[in-house]
């Protein structure tokens, strides 16, 4: 049960609230998520990457009946919307979980009875202040003007006086500081994880995980009357993703081969929940925790909070329909940092890609083919590293861009990755203005031509390369071009971990073929009309 096999990698995005459509919220854990799988499918790990929906609560029940649909096919509708967007956002995932699929009940069930027989779980009270879009109980002290919750300040809060079952999370309070302590990067970036610490020193209650008067969802294994509720449902849904199509559902099974899950990747709003209640319940069953619970930052927009109020939503559907997967994928894990919050701006979105994308990388390899073209009869010079010395304004930036770039991937420093390689394209052009082969040309110094423009493909290959888990279509558009038949996309290829040393290298092109006219891999952008 323990996957502590360094080939292999599990990941997860959240399991989505299906109560509407996906935001761009959402997209962008997801983009995230998908740059990191890439990157360890890249290194020739066995990776499985999960996301997928929650499906059960009563904010989903009373949206169904609002708009006169069951639940199940209001959840079916609204799950098509995310594995639509995630298509359209080249989201390569293994499995996408659902808490309404049916061999979800038996893992829940089976865990509850694991908790249940440690004697984590008993019957209360419960009286309280309940916001319905939080599915939790809010203390006064949490809701602001005549009683609204704080998160959805259109929402009042409803008085609740209850029975429900709760969990022991009391229990485990020596537990979850112990785990903090011994294993400092289980949740990132530091911030989160000083949040939770400070949460934790407070004093841990116990949580409600059932609701009466609700019929979406599972019932309770030893009380019909009550209903499972929300996080005892949903987070096992990374665990109910875990079985092979048609295995038989049991946590063993499930267990056996990806757990513990590497990487949880959560908004931060939900970070309790995964770091706190989450650990604490797969202790109670008697299974290790997860080994990183990363919980990134909010979006704005234009400097502002998005909300339906201010009516500055970014629908993440329009974005990509305008501008393609690549320039959101770019945009979003180049321009903010993960793990702090993150602003977009429509005009720095097409400044930023139109600089990076169409004047440096699409630039530096269309001027470069253009002239082998016209000095080397389109055919790439036989050169590799050894010919170059270590001072090569290119190869002194190159010889160890991989192991930086990989490091940052590791990290998830997508920001700092895509910085360190735009560094060596950034410089290709001013090598190129620099060297003037085209002089060189006229001076008959063909060697020499060779030498600069080899040295200039070679650095946007290696660029292309690293750059295909944050653009694969560009990345593969720009192998082709240099002559290779690689498709970044392609689950055909298997990756090694010799691949990647190979190829993250710079100093290892080498086409013996003629290479086509060059074709734009990014087209400009033009700036929104102010109306």
């Amino acid at each position: 049960m323990n996957n502590t096999d360094h080939h292999k990698f599990a990941l997860t995005t959240p399991l989505y609230y299906v109560n509407g459509v996906p935001h761009i919220g959402s997209a962008y854990t997801t983009m995230v998520a998908d740059a990191a799988a890439r990157f360890q499918r890249l290194q020739g790990k066995s990776v499985l990457f999960i996301t997928g929906t929650d499906e059960h609560g009563q904010k989903i029940q009373r949206t169904a009946v609002e708009q006169n649909l069951e639940p199940q096919v209001f959840c079916d509708r609204n799950v098509e919307s995310f594995k639509s967007l995630w298509s359209q956002l080249n989201i390569k995932y293994d499995r996408f979980s659902r808490t309404t699929a049916p061999n979800h009940q038996a893992i829940v069930n089976e865990f509850f009875e694991r908790v249940w027989q440690q004697g984590d779980i008993y019957l209360d009270r419960q009286q309280g202040w309940y916001c319905v879009s939080c599915e939790e109980f809010k203390e006064e002290r949490e809701l602001i003007d005549d009683r609204h919750c704080a998160i959805h300040t259109s929402k009042q809060a409803e008085w609740r006086d209850e029975e429900n079952y709760f969990f022991r999370l009391s229990n485990y309070q020596q537990y979850l500081e112990e785990l903090y302590e011994s294993q400092p990067d289980f949740i990132q970036p530091a911030t989160r994880r000083n949040e939770v610490i400070n949460f934790v020193k407070q004093g841990l209650k116990d949580f409600s995980i059932s609701r009466v008067n609700l019929d979406w969802g599972f019932p309770v294994p030893v009380d019909k009357k009550h209903t499972i509720y929300v996080w005892f449902d949903a987070l096992l849904g990374y665990v109910t993703a875990l079985l092979e199509p048609n295995q038989e559902p049991t946590l063993d099974n499930a267990l056996s081969q990806w757990w513990p899950i590497n990487l949880h990747l959560i908004g931060k709003d939900i970070l309790r929940f995964h770091a706190v209640y989450w650990p604490a319940m797969l202790a109670s069953a008697g299974l290790p925790s997860p080994n990183k619970v990363f919980g990134h930052g909010f979006l704005t927009k234009d400097g502002l909070k998005m909300g339906k109020t201010l009516g500055n939503t970014v629908d993440p559907f329009e974005l990509v329909d305008k501008y393609g997967a690549d320039a959101v994928r770019y945009y979003f894990l180049k321009e903010i940092e993960l793990g702090k919050d993150g602003d977009f701006n429509e005009t720095r979105f097409i400044e930023v890609l139109n600089n990076d994308l169409a004047n440096v990388l699409g630039n530096s390899l269309n001027r470069t083919l253009g002239m082998l073209t016209k000095y080397c009869q389109s055919k790439v010079p036989q050169l590799n590293s050894d010919d170059y010395d270590s001072d090569h304004p290119l190869f002194s930036i190159g010889m160890d861009l991989g192991d930086r770039v990989a490091l940052a991937y590791e990290n998830l420093q997508f920001s700092r990755a895509c910085e360190e390689i735009l560094t060596l394209v950034r410089s290709c052009n001013k090598y190129i203005d620099d060297s003037a082969p085209w002089s060189l040309f006229k001076q008959q110094k063909q060697s020499e031509v060779e030498h600069i423009l080899y040295a200039v493909l070679e650095s946007v290959r290696l660029s292309a390369y690293l750059l295909s888990p944050v653009i694969p279509d560009i990345s593969s558009k720009i192998y082709q071009q240099l002559g290779f038949d690689w498709d970044f996309n392609s689950s055909d290829r298997v990756q090694t971990k010799e691949d990647f040393l190979i190829h993250s290298q710079w100093g290892k092109l080498s086409i013996n073929k003629k290479l086509d006219k060059a074709s734009p891999v990014f087209s400009k952008l033009e700036l929104p009309s102010k109306d």
